[in-house]
């Protein structure tokens, strides 16, 4: 089969208000994680409104939170571990993190194959992580376009970063058999691209973080990769936070909804601002630390196992953070000074990236005491130029876009549905 012609890169630019577009069937994949489905939602919500039919094939745990943006779930059974596992689950080598795709994908095929009959769609959206998705669309000959909740590559990615990554588990037996598994599997459904093409290369990808969080942006192809920022939505249904009278300084800390079992840095940070003046501080701990673990809190501490981050952001002064994409471009779209404190994979890119930017501080996990805690909050909050270089960022995401460009981009790339 051969692929569909692209348009040229200026039909990316392509706005609502200068097109019609014809509803169409628009199918959206995603594996279930906080991490991969929060940041599809909003551009998901933005196409039903506009008459689109949406379908989201996603795992039972999230069909709930999809039903919500007005598409149509379509359930398949996952073998990935769930949204909250123990982050042990993935393993602790790169063959241990990308087998589980590979062999959810090759199960998942017949469940979505079956959960489609007779309703192809238009257009496929996709998750980076949804590699069935790629498949489905070349054997119903429809456009793709992937959704990446984070950084993507460069020209000059495969020499300075993928290549060394892979030296080792490529010369191993486990890595030739992980690779000749991927192969035969694209070989029996007529594709014939390398497995890591076909994983990370799209033909066509929007980028749901902006552009500042990008290492290399320079080197990115825009013709493929569009930046659209964050796409948040006004998250109203996530509940409210009032700011304590009284509280001079908030400070939120989070380590997201995965690698949240710490309560030794958890215990840290309530001695870094459980004591200081007019400080208040909200903790999200997660739903894998007992609050009694903490021990007794002073009256400025707030403990909950989930927080209305955005709520919260949008009236703090300092924000502690794993460093996750979705938490950084928050962060910075509310231009609130960080302190990152990243746990796993892109998190330690991101804390890295947020630091260079000046607007963060990057502060490893075994040297997160009190003391280091309390100092560096101290040294941001009242930075002038931190807030100078927040506000630059914050004017500059505001331009990229966000949920309604997304949605221009995504009906761009619908065939024989405009005019």
């Amino acid at each position: 089969m051969t692929s569909r012609p692209r348009p040229a890169a200026p039909a990316h630019t392509t706005t609502a208000s200068t097109r019609t577009t014809t509803p169409a069937h628009i199918a959206m994949f995603s594996i279930a994680a906080h991490g991969h489905v929060n940041p599809s939602l909003e551009v998901i919500r933005e196409l039903v409104a506009r008459g689109h039919r949406v379908t989201y094939a996603i795992p039972p745990a999230f069909v709930e939170k999809v039903a919500e943006t007005g598409a149509e779930p379509r359930p398949w059974n996952s073998t990935l571990p769930g949204p909250d596992a123990d982050p042990a689950a993935w393993g602790s080598t790169l063959l241990d993190n990308v087998e589980p795709f590979l062999a959810d994908a090759i199960q998942a095929l017949p469940q979505l194959i079956e959960a489609y009959d007779g309703d192809e769609p238009d257009l496929v959206l996709h998750d980076i992580t949804s590699y069935p998705a790629r498949v489905l669309a070349h054997r119903w000959g429809v456009p793709t376009v992937s959704l990446s909740p984070n950084l993507v590559a460069w020209k000059g990615y495969e020499e300075e970063v993928a290549e060394p990554m892979w030296a080792e588990p490529r010369s191993t037996e486990r890595g030739q058999a992980y690779y000749a598994r991927f192969h035969a599997w694209l070989e029996e459904n007529g594709i014939t691209q390398h497995p890591d093409a076909f994983a990370g290369h799209p033909t066509r990808s929007l980028v749901l973080i902006p552009r500042a969080l990008q290492p290399n942006a320079d080197r990115v192809d825009e013709s493929v990769y569009s930046f659209v920022g964050a796409c948040q939505g006004d998250r109203v249904a996530q509940g409210d936070w009032q700011r304590p009278a009284g509280a001079e300084k908030v400070v939120l800390v989070s380590l997201g909804s995965t690698f949240t079992d710490r309560p030794d840095f958890y215990r840290a940070c309530v001695e870094a601002f459980g004591g200081l003046p007019g400080w208040h501080l909200v903790l999200q701990i997660g739903k894998h630390v007992d609050p009694a673990a903490l021990g007794d809190v002073p009256a400025n501490v707030e403990v909950h196992s989930w927080v209305p981050q955005l709520a919260i952001l949008k009236q703090a002064d300092l924000f502690v953070t794993h460093a996750g994409a979705g938490g950084s471009q928050e962060g910075l779209a509310t231009a609130t000074p960080m302190i990152a404190v990243p746990q796993a994979v892109d998190q330690f890119g991101n804390a890295d990236v947020l630091q260079s930017l000046g607007v963060a501080r990057h502060l490893p996990t075994e040297e997160a005491t009190p003391e280091a805690l309390r100092a560096t909050a101290l040294s941001l909050v009242d930075d002038p130029e931190v807030a100078g270089r927040l506000k630059e960022i914050q004017a500059d995401m505001s331009k990229e876009g966000g949920t309604r460009r997304a949605a221009d981009l995504v009906e761009a790339e619908l065939p024989s549905h405009t005019s």
